[in-house]
């Protein structure tokens, strides 16, 4: 079948050139219409259900609201997870469901449930909402207001924020791929009714009946229409409340024939909600600004170009003195992320076509094979397109072009040594005994180069049933460089004879290359060294195993992290006060906070604090947590510090002085997929569950001071779970019953006196702003239950004081739960250590030494939890992997004793792999593992060539050759190939492993262990692929013992089970 795909070829050069012509159309308008992000989106397939009641404390919040929802969720299919959030005025269920299930199905599942709970959940406590369609890569731009030097009088906060709603917000809202502008900082407008309480008492009149004369003095309606000589005249009431005289002059009773205003008993202005939240920027106070949503999958390239035009546009309707200052932009981390993936894949390529030229001695077979790398890269994009995957770090990062042009220089090497033997020396071929010679040198390797693509390409499989966090991570690498070698392979059985017969020189030259002179001495060396393995048979073998048993030592010393972390060129910084502090001081922290760095640190752009928790609350903080983003300048222009770990560390160290605040490192996008996969904004997350508040809470803040004594625990937080001052009001019942009243009653005067009651809304042309009703804020800034009057059965006013008491106490911050249980978090980030041995002292430490009460328990999760489970896929997927090898070797030698052979290098491959991280002092990491994946492939792809030419060498005379004139004849012509495979795919890769640039922590552990693997693999097959194939082929005994056939099956399991376990399986308690 291969010789006839490569007659056809040479045959049909037309056709072939005319399909190359289209791949190359099709493969640039794939790429110019490829989805770019920075990194996969790993969020998993989540819902949130938020719902704000501003009034309601954590317990009631917890009680009255979540509780229902979480019972109504946990009856849905294919619910992974449900966790949840209960603190003052906010309740806020995540419902994570499987991969499998479609978005927007989970989200009508979710709606569905709603309807059922809302009847559960008075009207006036809340409605339950769904949040945008986004995830941790969602906050693509991130923008301020600002106003220009000389009109800060003219526009407040108030104002400010105003604009941003009505007009910013507005015309950003209808870009495709926005699902969500949340605005941020500023005062809501509001018009406010603030009335005097004295004023109230004085003219007998209750709050209430001030809420009801609002509530009925501010209406349209309408009086259908009237018919007068042929016309017909429509009948409209204009009772809507305009302006602030309109408020002031609403009467709310008579007396004695004088009416009684508005005015009479407060003063009417312009206020604001009770904040939960508030912005700051550069040290400069507070600021009003908006973060851009992104749906999820949307295509963040196009959206933030999309973006960027229109904030050109929206410039030039804002007020003058105003404009939208962006001070976070996606684009710029996708542009260096994609700018370092082509850099590394242009060095690698110009490196593999630099050895190809030199060591194939032949310039025009070199450009031959090198053409195939953007060919194929082209091929790939267009089945990227095809499949929906998208140009990332990861889809584009793990392409090494010495591995996708293998087929093509094992075929191309095989033309060149038939053409190019002593037979034809000296003569100029015509074109048909060109294309014959071709076809021949091609169809002797075409089918042993297709079976060790076609590993290569087995190999990546398992990969592709990777799920989880791990899946998203690397299945769409493992997609793209099948594609990438699908289209090498298909090019090399094609375009590659068609190229040599037309282009390679037809006068074979005698004159020896420089390559032809490098082999010729390495072969010297190669003899020699073989020819005294071959005499130390199973002194040979001992040391191999021997050095893959010192691998396997090394490797448990190495230590393992998830993935490594990826530079986003920014820093996160969480800001955190004692509980109870309130949002003035939380400000003022803030500001103090980037008022040290700006005069510190000259690398840093801007710093913006967000303060509590926007209007949409998507990242509910309390008031006393900051995210504060530091916008740094590119690193070449750093001077402060050498590294980002140095960076973050006289940052803290500038930062110690502030007191009263504790500050945490990390990044934006790993900030907000840690907290939104685990709901914990740290690397390990350990859970206390229970029940009491109170208990759970002693016990975390016990077992932290045990956590921060691990070595590599740093940044060790007890969630703010208690600690919130609240007001209890206790009623008298058996006095509320004398009096004639009732505590709904009661608890609308202290709502509406404290927190506000909204009396309908005030239309300014399109804008609409709450009329709210209030006490006067200068008259009641303490909690004065004198000042608050009820009117009794009889109608006499007497004090709230009289029906009911106050008491201080020290309530929840808030409640988190987890699968329906009460739960507490013990944040810890790992710096410079190994985050699985972290764990694993501080589970010892906290078992030794924390003592829990029943129904108390710790778990852990965080990065920690997804290596784990990546872990244990990697278990099922190596071993998957390594039979499917096994079956390919089967088939393509009829022969057990060959596959394993073969088979032999896998394992001795590790040894190189290993040894390169240890050296690097890289930890184990699932891009390492992928790079082993790899690495197998490679290393059989160098296997099979051999076996396949000695077993050809076999057939060729009459008589069998013996096997040591085989090897003799065999090894020095296999030299060249092997070699060649071997370091165009480990040079391909050289770039990756030292690039220092934004994205290449996540490349370095896989490049390093490619390299490192396949330059003791290349050695390890020319040697003991010899040693092993003299062994099975020269023992008369082996070929007669029937045990020994018998034991081989047996051998094979064994072989398929040891290998990754020993690699994969950790120590205890992993």
């Amino acid at each position: 079948m291969f010789k006839a795909i490569v007659h056809f070829s040479i045959q049909k050069k037309l056709f072939v050139g005319l399909t190359t012509l289209f791949l190359l159309l099709g493969g640039i308008y794939a790429m110019m219409t490829l989805p770019i992000d920075a990194v996969p989106d790993i969020t998993n397939n989540q819902v949130q259900i938020v719902t704000v009641s501003p009034t309601l404390a954590p317990q009631e919040v917890e009680q009255l609201i979540t509780m229902p929802i979480e019972i109504a969720m946990s009856n849905i299919m294919n619910v992974e997870e449900i966790r949840s959030v209960s603190r003052f005025g906010l309740s806020l269920v995540t419902v994570v469901f499987k991969e499998s299930v479609p978005t927007l199905d989970a989200r009508q599942l979710i709606n569905e449930q709603i309807q059922t709970v809302a009847g559960e959940i008075p009207t006036e406590l809340g409605t339950p909402e769904l949040m945008p369609i986004t995830t941790g890569l969602g906050e693509i731009y991130q923008y301020v207001l600002s106003v220009e030097p000389g009109y800060e009088e003219k526009y407040d906060a108030m104002e400010l924020r105003t604009i941003q709603d009505w007009i910013v917000k507005r015309q950003l809202s209808g870009i495709p791929g926005i699902v969500e502008i949340n605005s941020f900082g500023g005062y809501l407008k509001q018009y406010e009714v603030a009335v005097d309480p004295d004023a109230l008492y004085s003219l007998n009149i209750t709050i209430g009946e001030v809420f009801e004369a609002l509530n009925r003095n501010n209406q349209n309606t309408g009086g259908s229409y009237i018919e007068k000589i042929n016309k017909a005249y429509y009948i409209r009431s204009e009772g809507m409340i305009g302006k602030i005289k309109d408020i002031e002059r609403i009467v709310i009773t008579n007396r004695g024939g004088i009416p009684i205003h508005i005015s009479d008993v407060g003063s009417v202005r312009f206020g604001s909600a009770k904040r939960f939240g508030a912005m700051t920027k550069d040290g400069e106070g507070e600021c009003v600004g908006g973060i851009a949503m992104m749906l999820k999958g949307a295509n963040a390239n196009v959206v933030t170009k999309e973006l960027e035009a229109r904030v050109e546009r929206v410039q030039k309707m804002l007020p003058e003195g105003v404009r939208v200052e962006p001070y976070l932009n996606r684009s710029e981390l996708v542009d260096r992320n994609i700018s370092t993936v082509i850099r590394n894949l242009i060095e690698g390529a110009l490196i593999v076509f630099i050895v190809l030229i030199i060591f194939l001695g032949n310039v025009r077979a070199g450009l031959i094979v090198a053409s195939v790398i953007p060919l194929a890269m082209l091929f790939a994009f267009i089945l990227m397109r095809v499949f929906g995957v998208s140009a990332n770090l990861m889809s584009l990062g793990a392409i090494d072009f010495g591995i996708v042009v293998d087929g093509s220089i094992v075929i191309l090497e095989g033309m060149l040594a038939h053409i190019y033997s002593r037979r034809l020396m000296g003569r100029t071929l015509s074109a048909e005994e060109m294309d014959r010679e071709v076809e021949a040198g091609a169809g002797h390797v075409a089918r042993s180069a297709t079976f060790a693509v076609l590993i290569i390409l087995i190999v990546f499989f398992p990969l592709l049933t990777l799920t989880g966090i791990e899946g998203k991570y690397f299945t769409p690498m493992a997609k793209t460089l099948v594609f990438c070698i699908i289209g090498a392979l298909i090019l090399s059985l094609t375009y590659v004879p068609m190229m040599a017969s037309l282009f390679l020189k037809r006068t074979i030259s005698s004159k020896p290359t420089f390559a032809d002179r490098f082999f010729g001495k390495l072969n010297g060396v190669y003899r020699r060294t073989l020819h005294f393995c071959l005499r130390h048979i199973w002194g040979t073998i001992a040391c191999s195993f021997a050095a893959l048993a010192v691998s396997l030592f090394l490797f448990t010393r190495l230590g393992a992290e998830f993935i490594p972390t990826l530079d986003e060129g920014d820093f996160a910084m969480q800001m955190t006060l004692p509980a109870g502090s309130s949002l003035t001081h939380s400000i003022e922290l803030s500001k103090q906070a980037e008022e040290t760095l700006m005069k510190s640190f000259p690398e840093i752009k801007h710093v913006v604090a967000k303060i509590g928790t926007a209007e949409v609350p998507t990242d509910p903080m309390a008031v006393e947590d900051a995210d504060i983003m530091i916008v740094m300048k590119p690193f070449k222009e750093w001077t402060s510090a050498s590294s980002r770990a140095e960076m973050v560390e006289k940052m803290k160290a500038s930062l110690e002085p502030i007191t009263g605040a504790e500050f945490n490192f990390s990044q934006p996008i790993q900030l907000r997929f840690n907290e939104l996969m685990t709901g914990a904004k740290a690397d390990i997350a350990i859970k206390l569950y229970g029940e009491d508040m109170a208990e759970l809470y002693k016990k975390a803040k016990e077992a932290s001071l045990f956590v921060e004594q691990v070595p590599g625990a740093a940044d060790v937080i007890v969630e703010q779970a208690m600690g919130l001052p609240q007001l209890v009001v206790h009623y008298d019942r058996a006095k509320i019953a004398r009096y004639g009243m009732n505590i709904e009653e009661l608890n609308t005067i202290i709502r509406t006196a404290y927190a506000g009651e909204a009396a309908g809304v005030v239309f300014e042309n399109e804008r609409r702003f709450d009329l709210v009703l209030r006490l006067d804020n200068d008259k009641v800034a303490d909690l004065n239950l004198d000042k608050l009057f009820v009117r009794t059965a009889e109608g006499i006013q007497i004090p709230v004081s009289e029906v009911a008491t106050i008491e201080l106490v020290n309530g929840p911050l808030q409640i988190n739960r987890d699968a329906t249980k009460r739960r507490i978090v013990i944040g810890v980030n790992v710096r410079d250590a190994d985050i699985q041995k972290v764990v694993r002292t501080i589970q010892e430490t906290l078992d030794k030494h924390i003592k829990l009460e029943p129904g108390y328990y710790f778990e852990y999760g965080g990065q920690f939890e997804n290596l784990r489970n990546a872990i244990d896929t990697l278990t099922i997927v190596i071993p998957v992997a390594l039979s499917l090898i096994l079956l390919l070797l089967f088939f393509a030698f009829k022969s057990v004793t060959y596959s394993l052979v073969v088979f032999s290098t896998v394992p001795l491959s590790l040894i190189g792999g290993i040894l390169a991280l240890w050296l690097r002092g890289l930890p184990f990491s699932i891009s390492a593992g992928v790079g082993f994946i790899a690495l197998f492939g490679v290393a059989v792809l160098n296997g099979i060539l051999m076996i396949n030419h000695f077993n050809n060498l076999r057939k060729q005379t009459k008589y069998q050759m013996t096997t040591n004139r085989i090897l003799a004849k065999g090894c020095p012509h296999l030299l060249r190939p092997v070699f060649l495979t071997g370091l165009v795919a480990s040079l391909g890769f050289v770039p990756m492993a030292i690039a220092k640039s934004a994205g290449a922590e996540v490349q370095r552990p896989l490049a390093t262990v490619v390299i490192g693997g396949l330059i003791v693999s290349t050695i390890l097959t020319l040697i003991i692929i010899p040693v092993f194939y003299r062994l099975v082929n020269s023992s008369a005994a082996w070929k007669r013992q029937h045990w020994l056939k018998r034991l081989l099956p047996f051998l094979l399991f064994l072989g398929i089970l040891n290998y990754p376990y020993n690699i994969y399986i950790y120590p205890k308690g992993f």
